[in-house]
């Protein structure tokens, strides 16, 4: 599995906590936290809760992305931003087509399948684990401002000067050969 950091060359952060009952820090998705387009996947999206974000904290974005993916610039599976910062958890299937569960004000962008949702873990048969991190960031400002229709990659791009704390969840996915 590759050691690379997708965090290394951004600007520090403190760190906090963030937990789920779908999945333990370093354990495999379970198979419903899987694209729909394998055995058992369902493209729902996994159960969060976050605390011990720093004083200062007006909003947070959640994102979900796969660097081991074979495409050179990784793959984002799930970014929504705009979390208010009285919120600190979101239910499992938060990240379907409609968002609902997400709360008023919160919005997701379009990962890099261009499905405004969350896309389940879907390592290309006999490529190795995968490594998939599951990030809430802390920001300084109530909202990004970033469009709708935006990527992830310019959602960090955006927060980069805004993030006062990260927590991290890493899953892991492989699809045998």
């Amino acid at each position: 599995m590759p050691v690379n950091d997708p965090f290394a060359r951004l600007p520090q952060a403190a760190s906090f906590t963030v937990t789920s009952t779908t999945v333990d820090d370093g354990a495999a998705w379970p198979p419903e936290q899987h694209s729909s387009g394998l055995p058992g996947g369902k493209d729902t999206s996994p159960q969060l809760s976050w605390n011990g974000a720093p004083d200062g904290t007006k909003s947070y974005a959640v994102s979900v992305y796969d660097p081991d993916a074979p495409t050179g610039s990784g793959f984002w599976h799930w970014a929504v931003t705009d979390i208010p910062a009285t919120v600190t958890e979101l239910p499992e299937g938060a990240g379907d087509d409609t968002g609902s569960q997400l709360p008023e004000g919160a919005y997701q962008l379009p990962n890099d399948a261009r499905a405004t949702r969350y896309i389940g873990a879907a390592p290309p048969a006999g490529h190795g684990p995968h490594r998939y991190f599951v990030v809430v960031h802390a920001l300084d400002i109530p909202a990004t401002g970033v469009p709708a229709d935006a990527t992830p990659a310019l959602l960090g791009f955006t927060m980069a000067g805004h993030t006062l704390g990260r927590a991290v969840l890493t899953a892991t996915a492989e699809t045998p050969a």
